[in-house]
């Protein structure tokens, strides 16, 4: 395959990333406008829960699964753009709602449009990089999670008051529609290691070879529902607005500032680190990517549940919430590119779209859906702190990703010595 000149792959590198900024700034923008569109709207917080979980995740997850499988075998770039523009357009649709079913559709298309994204960049960037950098550049993609949703929140605390929510989704979706027209005259870059017969393959058959590479690769599984477990506590952090505001007193624009501010430079702080750290921790130790993640998360969980328990006086608070911003940017660049290392050449994008299906019907559900009717049944049985204790709750449960995380680094040290004997034989 003939070499792409680097610096054409950094350039790429950024543009994606800041096509992924803009991807989270839109997925973001009702959790970060929660104490706007919630009592704008007449929302519940199960309503609420069901628009940032289910009437979403749904069709991204599903739909995610079929781009990848699209990605694996169709232009890449041109269907990124088509994406982008999709969602982009229902975005600014959904500065029009007027209630719960108004806002409820555009939702779910706008998934359809942004499960496009993932699969078929990472695709892409598994493509233009040795697999040795992959750890580095999931994690400089994913970077467009802590910046996106941290300028979300910064747009909430400083727009919100000045120009509506409304208004922000119609400015911010009409951007999109210009990064949909740049990437439409991208080109497609050639693929590596696969063979042309692999485009002919049936949705079945694919799905068939999924099954098998999951059965074949333990720590490949056992990393995905490390991930999705991990996810638990995402999802229900769709909450922590109202949460700051309702039970530890901010002002809702004043602490959507703060927050961020933090989760944009603590998130890039976490990327960097789960990025690079994790790809130094494979090349030292040999135990794979998930064992960094191990280690990582470990340290962390006592003070994010330490977090949930003090008031905004108590430093740990803070130091809380700037620690849950860097693991989640830690957790995406070990997570994917594992997943990238253990899928096979011609399923990566398929592989990939599998691991989002699984984070978001699962993981983030579960996390959004479930901490909404929980909440809403504490509230209607006067129980105290009903957000407290719904997100505490959630952030205990995704401390169970950490035994995932250890045995999927065992069973990859296995594989990749098994690898080693075979290469040799």
């Amino acid at each position: 395959m003939k070499e792409i000149n680097n610096t054409s792959n950094y350039i790429f590198l950024g543009f994606l990333i800041i096509l992924n900024i803009m991807n989270f700034v839109d997925r973001q923008l009702l959790a970060s406008f929660a104490n706007f569109i919630i009592p704008d709207l007449g929302l519940t917080n199960t309503q609420f829960g069901l628009l940032t979980g289910f009437g979403f995740l749904f069709f991204y997850s599903i739909m995610g699964l079929f781009m990848g499988f699209l990605a694996d075998r169709f232009n890449r770039p041109k269907l990124i753009s088509f994406g982008v523009a999709l969602w982009s357009i229902l975005t600014s649709v959904s500065g029009l709602a007027k209630n719960f079913i108004g806002l409820l559709i555009p939702r779910m298309f706008i998934g359809v449009g942004e499960s496009i994204l993932t699969p078929t960049s990472l695709s892409i960037l598994g493509d233009r990089f040795p697999k040795e950098q992959m750890g580095f550049i999931s994690g400089a993609y994913y970077l467009g999670i802590p910046i996106g949703a941290g300028l979300s929140l910064i747009i909430a605390g400083y727009l919100g008051p000045l120009i509506g929510w409304r208004m922000c989704f119609y400015i911010l979706g009409g951007i999109g529609v210009v990064f949909a027209l740049i990437m439409f005259f991208i080109k497609d870059t050639p693929r590596k290691n696969i063979i042309e017969t692999n485009k002919k393959l049936r949705f079945k058959s694919v799905a068939r070879e999924l099954i098998k590479a999951l059965k074949d690769s333990p720590a490949l599984t056992l990393c995905i529902y490390g991930g999705v477990v991990f996810h638990f506590v995402l999802g229900a952090a769709v909450y922590d607005q109202v949460w700051y505001v309702k039970e530890r007193g901010f002002d809702r624009a004043e602490i959507a500032q703060y927050t961020g501010y933090i989760i944009v430079v603590f998130g890039i702080l976490g990327n960097l680190i789960g990025g690079i750290g994790s790809d130094w921790f494979t090349k030292k130790y040999k135990l794979g990517r998930p064992m960094f993640l191990f280690w990582f998360m470990i340290f962390l969980l006592p003070i994010n549940i330490a977090g949930r328990l003090v008031m905004p006086d108590n430093i740990i608070f803070w130091i809380s919430m700037a620690i849950g911003s860097m693991q989640l940017g830690a957790m995406y660049g070990p997570t994917f590119s594992t997943v990238q290392e253990l899928a096979p050449p011609h399923l990566k994008a398929t592989v990939i779209a599998f691991f989002i299906l699984n984070l978001n019907m699962i993981g983030m559900f579960l996390g959004t859906t479930g901490a909404g009717v929980i909440i809403d049944t504490l509230i209607n049985n006067g129980v105290e702190f009903p957000y407290t204790k719904t997100l505490l709750s959630f952030t205990i449960l995704s401390g169970f990703s950490i035994p995932l995380f250890w045995f999927a680094g065992v069973k990859y040290k296995e594989e990749m010595n098994k690898s080693t004997v075979v290469e040799e034989g």
